[in-house]
């Protein structure tokens, strides 16, 4: 039996002055809907207070940090003054880095709590890169009770190949050439003969960047301008892989992008990071950039895939996650996702079977 009550995990921040005196954190509700609506009758209404709350906790938060929070104008409406802009990025940004960790724990925690209060069972464990199509998976827990765990593409094969996992996720593009390229870094840790691929969904890669950025950059090659600041994707990521695979087929250097060094550790961490002014551009998935409402310019379409050892095909649960990939809700919940498409979603096959399907 599954348990239906889950565990879910969210950062909060807490304010405390020298005097020990503590600010209420709706604030940050409060005030993005000011930034999203303009008036603060609708801002206090979605963060779930009253008017007067509402201009309570404006009045308390200008004295709490020396400065005001909104700026207000008749006939204007409310505004975010640079102060209350900053509290709000910072906010969003936290919960962007921190967001896969805290739902990698949360999935953990879940599960402990599903094997101590239903018994021992079988839980699969899926080790997987950041992405949004994947984390609907756990959503469907009617479906089959799954342990999500994130982290890149390399160290999840590792633990796939270490038999610490029952699945990892893994992409590449859908330009065989340069699907033969990523392919070639991480064949060490794969053993063709014995994985099976599951189909699961296409996704746009690409440039994120604010509007008023793309009158400067359209392409790869505007992000060497001198004027143009960048946030890039950690090392081992599959994301930086395909982007610096995409700069050397442009032949554009990566130490002439200004800011190239800078990291992100999510596709979410890196729109947020852009959408708070801090970056010009970054690289990653469309969905990420629609969620910031930024531009998106597409540079290459990827599979984002699910590996498993061709024996494991055969236990219950996997049979399971099968049928909810090609469940129509399940494929559904995928088509709204900016970028992403159902890949024949649930089909299983081996590497050389897709690859050949590329080349064809």
């Amino acid at each position: 039996m599954i348990i239906k009550k889950k565990l879910h995990i969210a950062p909060a921040w807490v304010f405390r002055s020298e005097e020990g005196e503590l600010f209420d954190p709706v604030i940050f509700r409060l005030l993005k809907g000011i930034r999203d609506a303009g008036k603060l009758t609708a801002a206090s209404a979605e963060a779930g207070i009253s008017y007067r709350h509402a201009w309570n906790l404006l009045n308390r938060g200008a004295d709490f940090f020396g400065a005001p929070l909104v700026d207000m104008r008749k006939g204007h409406g409310t505004t975010l003054s640079p102060l209350g802009e900053a509290l709000l990025w910072s906010e969003q940004r936290l919960k962007a880095r921190l967001g896969p960790q805290i739902d990698s724990m949360a999935s953990e925690l879940n599960t402990q709590l599903q094997q101590l209060l239903a018994g021992e069972h079988p839980v699969l464990r899926l080790h997987a890169s950041h992405g949004y199509a994947v984390a609907l998976l756990p959503e469907f827990s009617d479906w089959v009770e799954l342990d999500l765990q994130y982290t890149n593409p390399g160290n999840a094969l590792s633990i796939l190949a270490r038999g610490e996992s029952d699945l990892a996720s893994f992409h590449f593009p859908a330009s065989p050439r340069l699907a033969d390229r990523v392919m070639a870094l991480y064949r060490e840790r794969m053993n063709l003969n014995d994985l099976r691929v599951i189909r699961f969904v296409t996704r746009e890669q690409g440039l994120i960047l604010r509007a008023e950025t793309r009158a400067r950059v359209h392409g790869l090659a505007d992000l060497t301008r001198p004027d143009v600041r960048f946030i890039n994707r950690d090392r081992h990521a599959g994301t930086r892989i395909l982007f610096n695979l995409l700069l050397e087929e442009e032949g554009i250097d990566a130490g002439r992008i200004q800011g190239a060094d800078q990291e992100e550790f999510t596709h979410t961490a890196v729109a947020a990071y852009v959408a708070a002014g801090m970056a010009d551009a970054g690289f990653g998935v469309e969905a990420a950039a629609r969620q910031f409402g930024l531009d998106f310019i597409d540079l290459a379409t990827e599979h984002y895939l699910l590996v498993c050892h061709k024996d494991s095909l055969d236990q219950g649960n996997m049979k399971q996650l099968l049928a909810l990939m090609r469940a129509p809700e399940f494929l559904a919940e995928i088509e709204r996702l900016p970028g992403y498409a159902p890949d024949r979603c649930g089909e299983v096959c081996t590497f050389a079977q897709l690859l050949a399907s590329d080349r064809a």
